[in-house]
């Protein structure tokens, strides 16, 4: 893993500086997002219990944190600083974007245990699946090490990667049950340096990644993967949300959707063609029996897309 500083935040006066430099930050880059989160804990969701808060902040240097939730409890959230706003305050300002991987659990936590409900989330996951040029390829998410093995090709088969995949690896036997470890690791303090490696790996690359995607796309194709975010964080806080549902693994996108993003990425959707659905039984007559230009249209517009530059 390349040498990245990160510093524990343990102190009430620790978390007031920090908020008042975020205020300043958001400040200096309106535009920009400057967040980028996740969050560890033994079995995280509202069953369980929230860590520790790696912050990862991009502009104008990198900087890496680990609030220490487990010490400082609700004070984490709610200490403020010289501008009287409060972490809590920033996790909620949907003008400050905040950059997570699968929003979801953590969404889940926070609001649970210390009533912080996110706005203004931007979800990598999200951004992934709906690159992917056709329905069949979203129909499953991807996990973080995938993700950034197969979108960031200046890492991937080097020695930078392999670091990333030691760290998370070591990490992982701390708390996995089935390596022998256990949850209660992330409560040990002083932080296990193993485990301090692990939390700034699952925000480590997170910049390159929303770079990747984000800054390519349309304002309709960000309004979408806004709007499931949101979607994700509402359902966190539902009552009846499951935080290990065997359903995670699904994308979201509606059939709808499917469609739009398959135009979206330049690919003739794979059930419907101007309105014509492909699967329905009375699509063999119409392609075939049809007006000669539906076939010749269909063919063509294969032929383009995938033989030509």
């Amino acid at each position: 893993m390349k040498d990245i500083k990160s510093e524990i935040i343990d102190t009430t006066n620790q978390i007031a500086d920090l908020v008042d430099w975020l205020i300043l930050r958001h400040a200096s880059a309106l535009y920009s997002p400057t967040m980028y989160i996740d969050l560890e804990g033994v079995d995280l969701c509202r069953e369980g219990s929230l860590s520790i808060l790696t912050l990862l902040i991009d502009i104008p240097i990198r900087r890496t944190c680990l609030i220490d939730v487990h010490t400082l409890g609700a004070r984490a959230f709610e200490t403020a600083g010289a501008e009287r706003k409060t972490l809590k305050d920033i996790l909620q300002d949907e003008k400050i974007p905040k950059v997570f991987f699968d929003v979801r659990n953590d969404s889940d936590a926070l609001f649970a245990h210390f009533g912080v409900a996110l706005q203004g989330i931007e979800d990598v996951q999200l951004m992934e699946s709906a690159t992917r040029k056709t329905t069949a390829s979203r129909k499953f998410l991807s996990g973080l090490a995938k993700c950034i093995q197969e979108n960031l090709p200046m890492s991937s088969g080097g020695s930078e990667l392999a670091s990333w995949k030691l760290a998370k690896t070591n990490g992982e036997r701390l708390f996995k049950t089935q390596h022998g470890g256990s949850g209660t690791i992330f409560n040990q303090r002083p932080i296990p340096d193993d485990i301090i490696s692990y939390c700034v790996g699952d925000v480590q690359y997170l910049p390159e990644l929303r770079d990747k995607f984000w800054p390519r796309q349309s304002n309709r194709w960000r309004d979408l993967v806004c709007e499931e975010a949101k979607k994700r964080v509402a359902a966190s806080q539902r009552s009846d949300y499951q935080p290990h549902g065997r359903d995670k693994a699904m994308a979201p996108w509606s059939k709808e959707q499917n469609i739009t993003l398959d135009q979206w990425n330049y690919v003739p959707s794979h059930n419907y063609f101007n309105g014509v659905d492909l699967d329905d039984d009375e699509y063999d007559d119409w392609y075939d029996d049809g007006p000669t230009s539906c076939r010749d249209i269909i063919n063509d517009w294969d032929y383009r897309f995938y033989y030509s530059d």
